[in-house]
Order: C-alpha cells, then structure tokens, then sequence
C-alpha cells in the first residue's frame, strides 16, 4: 500500500543523494534504452498540446536532467526543480552548453517558489509518486500553470495483460533490487520497486488529477503498460 511508504522529503532527497552517480547508467541499462524513446514520445505529445512554440515549462522532480536536457534541446525556456542537489549536479553537468539553458533550482513540489501563472506546462518524469502530498503538489502545480497550461506525466505504470503483467513484474521486481544490492544501494532500489507497484495508474491517476481541478485528464500506453503518458490542463 502506498500509505506504508516512507515519503519523508529529507528522506527522500538523501536517498536519491546517495545514488546519484550511479542512476543514469542503471535506469538505462534496466530499461534497455528504451526509456529514451518514452521520453522523446512524451515530448513529441506534449509540444502538440502547447500553444506556443517556445513554452516556458517546469521539469518538476528534474533529477539527473534527462528531460530537462530533450526539452532544452527543443530551445524551450526550461527550469529543473528538485529536492535531491546531488542529482540536480549532474542534470547541469550534463545540460552544460544548452542555449538558452535550463535553470536548475533546489525545492519542492509542496512549495514551488515561483508565482502564480509563470508556466505553459508542468512536466513530471517518473517522480511523481516520490511526493508526499500528492493533493498538495497537484494545487501547486495548478497554481503556477497559467490558464490553459499542461501538466504532463511521464510515470511506470503495469501492465493489463496478464501475460506480460506476470513477464515484467518478475523481471523488475528481482533485477531492479539485485543491481541496487550490486552497486551498495539495495534499500533506495527497494524503495524504487515498491514505489512503483504501489502508485496509482491509468483512471486511477487521472481522477486524481481531476479531482485537483484538472481538466481533460487522460493517459497513453507505452511499452504495453509498462510507463504511461498522462496529461491534463488548466
């Protein structure tokens, strides 16, 4: 159950602190590079839905700065938020010589410290359910879209065919802590596979985003379950 999950921010950022060095090259690896093509996807869908050919957009729990960097490469006016300074690090390291370039600043979905209507879109990729208060990050981030804006989430979902369901579930569940046990970090990549599992996915989440003042919530598939796309707007 999700309620048994310790979300506690200073947790959490210490966690993704302490994996930092490591996090690209295992999420690559585990996904088999296909992470990639869910995030130019989830671009391609995204910029359909904006308005404007230059958004300015807020990559919310920005991490390491892979979509921050795609988005940027687009020339969009992109600033990276995140609780974890480690991870952020790297995001600007690997962003360096973008023009413009991404800002990269250190906070919380619970607070975001920008005003109201200063973006066209919110973009959250696979962090979303690291946040503690989820109704509270979902009225922030309303809060400073502006009117007409998208959210836009990139986030692991499971599969609905039972088949692949029972493929993937034994593959993630046992892969994914093996290689944290590998690289020392075997409770952070626990956390990561119960996280997953229990995140609410497809309807579930876009009555959360309804339910926050959302309109025009819906998801894509991808991978045949394995991640979703979802959006919604203001």
């Amino acid at each position: 159950m999700e309620e048994n999950l310790d979300k506690n921010s200073e947790k959490i950022s210490g966690m993704f602190d302490s994996i930092a060095s490591n996090y690209d090259w295992i999420n690559h690896g585990m996904s088999l590079g296909i992470d990639r093509l869910w995030r130019r996807r989830f671009i391609r869908t995204l910029a359909r839905s904006l308005s404007v050919a230059t958004p300015s957009v807020l990559d919310l729990a920005c991490g390491t700065g892979d979509l921050t960097k795609a988005m940027a490469q687009r020339r969009w006016q992109v600033t990276g938020l995140d609780i974890s300074a480690e991870m952020m690090e790297v995001g600007k390291a690997k962003c360096a010589g973008l023009s413009p370039a991404p800002v990269f600043v250190l906070g919380s979905a619970e607070a975001i410290p920008f005003p109201d209507a200063s973006f066209d879109a919110v973009t959250i990729a696979f962090g979303l359910r690291n946040f503690d208060h989820r109704p509270q990050c979902l009225a922030e981030i309303r809060r400073v879209l502006k009117p007409g804006g998208q959210l836009a989430v990139l986030e692991f979902a499971e599969p609905r065919n039972r088949f692949w369901r029972a493929i993937y579930l034994l593959y993630f569940k046992h892969a994914m802590r093996l290689v944290g046990k590998a690289v020392g970090s075997g409770p952070a990549y626990g956390y990561l596979v119960e996280s997953v599992l229990a995140f609410p996915r497809y309807e579930a989440l876009c009555a959360e985003f309804t339910a926050a003042g959302f309109a025009s919530a819906r998801y894509d598939s991808y991978s045949g379950g394995i991640a979703c796309g979802y959006s919604a707007s203001k």
